[in-house]
């Protein structure tokens, strides 16, 4: 029930209460019979109004329990699926939409039930109850494999808070557990709106954090994920870089060269390479130099330049993937243009996209040859925006100066194709060009650099200088 409705009931209901008050001092001048009737009617019409404005309250307070945005979990045999509910009041009707598709249906006490069409004009029936700020029932669909039949499905679902007041807001996130996986599965540590800002901290890709205190399982776990309302299939979400600061003096790599970048002659001469590495961080001076070198090294120093090796969306509906495996939602990239005051752009698979980051590298050479790169902790902050309704085919950064596709595959080939796409579709999205107004920008401007050698997969990038693009209007 609006606020305005029940000021309203609430100020008739005090305006009886008074004159009531009133009315039993009058009557109390009166002879005792009438006094005590008239009393009588009055107290029985004051309880009548409180009951009345009990009854609009609790109407009001039961029709507004299923409304707003829920993120439904449906089990599809065993598997889960999420979508987002947005429901509306009309009364005991409701309407809104799942996923984009428009549903109707009613609320009766605590049970609520709606279906939608599907843009095939196959017909979806969701039956819940509330309780509270989240809802448990089962769902009525289609048979994937049989349209004629139907297949039943549990779901729960849970209501998103509401966006708080004033401005875009500056979150601090402590993390108290890391993901090992990249999953829509796991629940997020944290809601965030577009506009807002997180300060949060990563650990290094062995598990251990900025005090030298192992928190997780080694294999780049990441801080996460982290829902942004309002992020939905098909969207992209916006990842600005604020800052990436080293929080500890010393970083962890390894003395080898991937197989990739090794020919078979000089394969069989590494066969004692893979040590330990300790790098000490001097970050007053932002240098990275050996910690125990031997005497060709002593004088080895380079600038570091902070970056995170893991940035990612929960993939679309299926198996986790090891935050060691790349894919179009980002995830172990180990791009070298991951880093402040760059933005990366990545394309949204899950309701609420939920956003992962982790795999902090002092500094990393292109294609991470050494297995390792400088690994280390990091405090991070960023800010995210939501791009509505834009879908992309796969990770992008974008640079003051420079616009980067990554392409990640099985094989450098593979990878060189998709960043190649990736950067076509850019252009014509953006920049309103023609493919072969595309392939003359490229045959003329384009840079190619090797991203990742050391994963299963591998990463090419793309890059273009962006003082020679105009984006169309």
């Amino acid at each position: 029930m609006p606020l305005a409705i029940a000021a309203f009931f609430l100020g008739l209901a005090d305006g009886i209460v008074f004159a009531d008050m009133h009315i039993k001092y009058t009557f109390s001048l009166l002879e005792p019979a009438l006094c005590f009737a008239s009393l009588s009617f009055f107290r029985e019409t004051t309880m009548l109004k409180v009951l009345m404005l009990l009854w609009f309250c609790a109407a009001g307070a039961a029709h507004a329990a299923e409304a707003g945005t829920w993120i439904v979990a449906l089990d599809r045999w065993g598997n889960y699926s999420y979508q987002t509910l947005s429901l509306r009041e009309d009364g005991a009707r409701l309407e809104g939409d799942i996923d984009g598709d428009k549903l109707s249906g009613s609320r009766q006490g605590a049970s609520i039930e709606f279906s939608a069409l599907d843009q095939d004009g196959a017909r979806y029936l969701y039956r819940a109850r509330l309780e509270g700020d989240s809802m448990r029932g089962s769902a009525d669909f289609p048979d994937t494999n049989n349209p004629k039949a139907r297949a039943q499905h549990a779901f729960t679902a849970r209501r998103l808070p509401q966006r708080p007041p004033g401005a875009p807001h500056r979150h601090d996130f402590t993390p108290s557990d890391y993901a090992n996986v990249f999953s829509a599965d796991r629940a997020p540590v944290l809601t965030i709106w577009p506009g807002d800002s997180v300060h949060t901290t990563t650990i290094d890709s062995g598990g251990v954090d900025e005090k030298g205190v192992t928190r997780a399982l080694f294999g780049n776990p990441q801080t996460g994920p982290f829902h942004v309302v309002g992020a939905a299939r098909g969207d992209t979400l916006v990842v600005h870089l604020r800052r990436l600061r080293l929080n500890r003096d010393y970083a962890d790599s390894l003395d080898t060269i991937v197989g990739r970048a090794l020919t078979g002659g000089m394969a069989a001469k590494a066969t004692d390479l893979g040590k330990p590495v300790r790098w000490a961080l001097d970050r007053a001076r932002g240098l990275a130099s050996p910690e125990n070198p031997d005497p060709a090294m002593r004088k080895f120093s380079v600038p570091v330049r902070p970056m995170l090796g893991g940035l990612a969306v929960a993939p679309g509906d299926g198996p986790p993937v090891s935050t060691g495996d790349t894919g179009r939602f980002g995830g172990n990239m180990d791009f070298n243009e991951v880093v402040e005051g760059n933005t990366v752009y990545l394309p949204v698979q899950q309701p609420g996209a939920l956003l992962y980051l982790g795999d902090a590298h002092a500094l990393q050479g292109d294609g991470e040859t050494s297995q390792y790169a400088l690994e280390t902790s990091m405090d991070v902050e960023f800010t995210v925006e939501l791009i509505k309704n834009k879908a992309i085919g796969m990770p992008r950064v974008e640079s003051p100066t420079e616009i980067m596709t990554l392409g990640q595959a099985g094989s450098l080939d593979d990878a060189l194709r998709a960043a190649t796409s990736g950067m076509v579709q850019w252009l014509q999205q953006d920049y309103g060009l023609s493919l072969s107004e595309c392939a003359q920008v490229l045959g003329s401007a384009v840079k190619y650099s090797v991203a990742n050698l050391a994963g299963r997969s591998v990463g090419v990038a793309a890059k273009l200088d962006k003082s020679l693009l105009k984006r169309r209007p």
